[in-house]
């Protein structure tokens, strides 16, 4: 997963089709022709439709582009959301990329399996 500071995020880009998604939109009734990236955002940490929503893009709706996470992004739930298909989040003011990065550092594979390796673990060693 890539983290970007939010000083270094920017909402449009010019080239690419994003698309700003908010929490109460159905990620399922979207129209994603052109899309290269879906910003989905976490108003605060304690909202976790946004996950939902990734999931949701990658697993039914195959989405392949980027899914970024915006808004009250916390350094502890970085790992799930790269879980759920996120691909770069984007840190509130203030925090360090580099404890950030450490999250994944800590965790070296998941027995579950998740948007991103659908086999669990005890499937491959099979």
């Amino acid at each position: 997963m890539k983290i970007i500071a939010s000083s270094a995020h920017q909402a449009s880009v010019t080239g690419q089709k994003v698309l700003e998604l908010p929490n109460d939109a159905d990620p399922l009734e979207i129209d994603l022709a052109g899309v290269t990236r879906i910003d989905l955002q976490f108003p605060k940490f304690t909202d976790g439709r946004a996950y939902s929503q990734a999931r949701l893009l990658r697993q039914r709706r195959q989405f392949t582009g980027e899914i970024r996470a915006t808004g009250d992004v916390l350094i502890d739930q970085l790992v799930h959301m790269a879980r759920c298909g996120f691909d770069v989040a984007v840190l509130r003011d203030g925090v360090d990329a580099a404890d950030a990065q450490r999250q994944f550092d800590r965790f070296h594979g998941f027995y579950q399996g998740d948007a991103v390796q659908p086999r669990p673990h005890f499937a491959k060693a099979a």
